[in-house]
Formats: C-alpha cells, structure tokens, sequence
C-alpha cells in the first residue's frame, strides 16, 4: 500500500483577521490537493499567527489563543471534507480544565477530528507559556494504515516512538517548531535515529518566518523532511523529500508501506525484530 504525503513548511507573518490566516493555510491546501496528497502535515504551533492580530492595538496572549479553538476547528474540518484529505493542522493551544496544552489535530475527510496531546513539553514551554503535558499515546487508524502523530520534543524521547510502533503505527507524523539550528536539528537528527530504531516513516515539518510582535514566536529556523529507514530499499541517507530550509514551501512524496514490512523481515539490518526483549521493555507485547 502506497499514500502520498505533504508536509507544509509554514510562513509564519503578521497578520490582522482570521480570515488572513484560512487564506494563507488554503493556499497550502490547495497546492498538496492539485499534487494529489492524502495526507497533509502542519507545523507546531502555527496557529500563534492568530497572536499578532491586534487587539486594542496590542497582540493577543497565549492565553487568547484557544479562543479560536472553534473556528480553526470549522475551517480544517471544512478543508478536509472538500478535498478528501486528512489534514494534521499542526498543533494549536486549547485550554482545559483552566490549563493549556498543545495539541495536533487530525482531520478525517468525513469529518471526524482526533486529537494527540504533547507529551513531553519544552522548559519554554511551561515557564514562558505555563502549558501542560499530555497524559496518553494515540495510534489513529485510516484507510491508509495506522498512524501516530508526536510533537517536536515528543520526537526525542525513543520509548515513545517504540510505543507507537508496537501499536502498528507505520508513519510517525512530527509537526514541530524550532527557533535556531541547534533546536532544529536536534529534531531532525531523532526522527532520522527514530525512523532507523523503528523502521518506520517520519514525516516531520517546522514553521519558518517571524511574528515580529508575538514573544518567543520571533525566529523560526525550519525545514520539511520525509525520512525513512537506511536500507537498500530507501533512498540513500533515508531521505525520501526534504524542503529548501527557511522557504515558504511544501514538499510532496509517495510512501511505500509495503518495503517496510519487507525490511524488517529482511533487510540489511533488521532493528524491530532484533531488539533484545529480554533485557528492556518489550512494548508490543505490553500493549
């Protein structure tokens, strides 16, 4: 089985409604439709555009954000419907139970919404923003197999990626958002070891641009990625897409669900079936 992925590497600009930012997420829409993606990726935290609207002549608070809960909901699951895509729109900051988490959300075409709560947050995240960490792991099934969706740091810790694949999960979707190369590549450097470990797919995306008024929101240093296992099978340095870094872009390939079963039966390095149950966790079977 095949599906055909797009990851979004986002602008991130000052904007003045709503209604700037559904054109802007459209566009990308739009442009993964006419490539004909089945699945579209988003970066963490893009929905912080929304901050720089202006409130009294002031930018909003992150603790405004999750008062566009509802209309960010409305437009991806429209955009989902109308192209028949699932849509991972990033992340966006909700708020429950009087606190803040950051949460990606997976849009079905037939309307359905899922969600995937952060499970390991960034010291910036919880003395800048005060938000909070998700308490479980989802595996989401759709026609093209099942799926997990990690979020940025999520991506660094291995025990948590072993749990999804032990769950069938074949692709790990990485919406993210780093600041600098340091934070970047850190990312990038684990979903590549996490894609080896596991043999599985990593689609990863990040945002790029700056909101010159939304604190800690002013650098963004990203780039799209579509990483794969290392094996004879794969394209040479796991890398099946990447983006220009920093550009305002999508990228768009065709992943192979089949190879990877094929690999873990008999590849040139087998890492799934060969891990050592017998000295560490094995999570298929605790699942």
């Amino acid at each position: 089985m095949k599906l055909r992925v797009s990851a979004v590497q986002y602008k991130l600009h000052d904007i003045a409604s709503f209604a700037e930012f559904a054109h802007q997420c459209g566009h990308y829409i739009k442009n993964a439709q006419e490539y004909g993606a089945e699945f579209v990726l988003f970066p963490e935290f893009f929905t912080t555009q929304l901050l720089s609207i202006k409130k009294d002549g002031k930018p909003l608070t992150i603790n405004e954000l999750p008062d566009f809960t509802d209309q960010y909901k409305e437009l991806f699951t429209t955009f989902a419907k109308e192209t028949n895509i699932h849509i991972i729109a990033g992340t966006h900051v909700i708020s429950k139970d009087g606190k803040l988490y950051n949460v990606a959300h997976l849009f079905y075409p037939d309307g359905r919404i899922e969600e995937q709560a952060k499970l390991h947050i960034t010291p910036t995240e919880v003395e800048e923003w005060n938000m909070h960490a998700g308490d479980y792991l989802q595996t989401f099934d759709t026609d093209k197999g099942k799926i997990a969706i990690l979020t940025c740091y999520d991506i660094e810790f291995p025990e948590i990626v072993r749990m999804a694949k032990a769950e069938g999960a074949d692709v790990i979707f990485c919406p993210s958002c780093t600041d600098d190369r340091h934070g970047f590549h850190r990312v990038r450097y684990t979903s590549h070891a996490r894609a080896i470990e596991n043999q599985v797919y990593v689609v990863l995306t990040g945002t790029v641009g700056s909101l010159t008024n939304v604190d800690f929101m002013r650098a963004n240093f990203g780039q799209a990625a579509i990483i794969t296992p290392n094996d004879i099978p794969f394209p040479p340095k796991g890398l099946m897409a990447e983006g220009e870094i920093n550009a305002d872009m999508l990228i768009t390939a065709d992943l192979d669900l089949t190879l990877l079963h094929e690999v873990r039966e008999k590849g040139s390095v087998t890492t799934w079936r060969d891990r050592r149950t017998d000295l560490y966790v094995d999570w298929e079977k605790s699942e």
